[in-house]
């Protein structure tokens, strides 16, 4: 692998993150005067500012947002294949491409929230900023899970099984859509 395209890559992934947590804490009404909320918020604002006077939101689902991750995910092919191939190229696949890059993008951001919610409940005992916003986005998903468990003795396994579900979905797009999946 071209050490470019790793660097490119991971810089896009990584970007294309922090603006779907712009959407995710949006959508879950988080608590913006946290320092991690401005954070996420300063990180996008001189972007995602002109285009939400463009694009309306519909609901609580901030259109901008969204469409600027998804121009993000295909900027990302357009910038790899041309750093490959040493030309620009543009194929009008790059756009479904980019969807799906969305989409296991929204999965990985899940995968990390969670991961760091988790890592935070054994470390910061509920003192952390960090944690609350943690809790504000995750808390949604874990809630009915953890009403079909039953009490495992003091153990949240919750998060286990949407770690699982998560895995099974990454596992059932790669068997639908091919090994394209596994490559974005």
């Amino acid at each position: 692998m071209n050490p470019f395209v790793y660097l490119v890559q991971t810089a896009f992934d990584l970007y294309i993150m922090v603006v779907l947590l712009r959407v995710w804490l949006q959508w879950s009404r988080a608590d913006f005067y946290n320092p991690f909320s401005q954070f996420i918020v300063k990180a996008t604002q001189p972007i995602v500012a002109p285009l939400r006077r463009v694009i309306p939101s519909i609901g609580s689902l901030d259109m901008a947002t969204v469409l600027f991750a998804y121009v993000l995910c295909v900027a990302k092919f357009l910038i790899i294949i041309s750093i490959s191939s040493g030309g620009v190229i543009f194929e009008p696949s790059f756009l479904f491409l980019g969807l799906l890059a969305l989409l296991k993008s929204a999965g990985s951001l899940l995968f990390w929230v969670l991961l760091i919610r988790a890592i935070l409940s054994w470390v910061s005992q509920g003192r952390s900023p960090m944690e609350y916003v943690m809790y504000q986005l995750t808390e949604p998903l874990m809630a009915p899970v953890r009403r079909i468990l039953p009490a495992m003795g003091g153990l949240d396994l919750s998060i286990l099984v949407i770690f699982i579900a998560l895995q099974f979905a990454n596992y059932a797009m790669g068997s639908v859509v091919g090994n394209v999946w596994y490559m974005l």
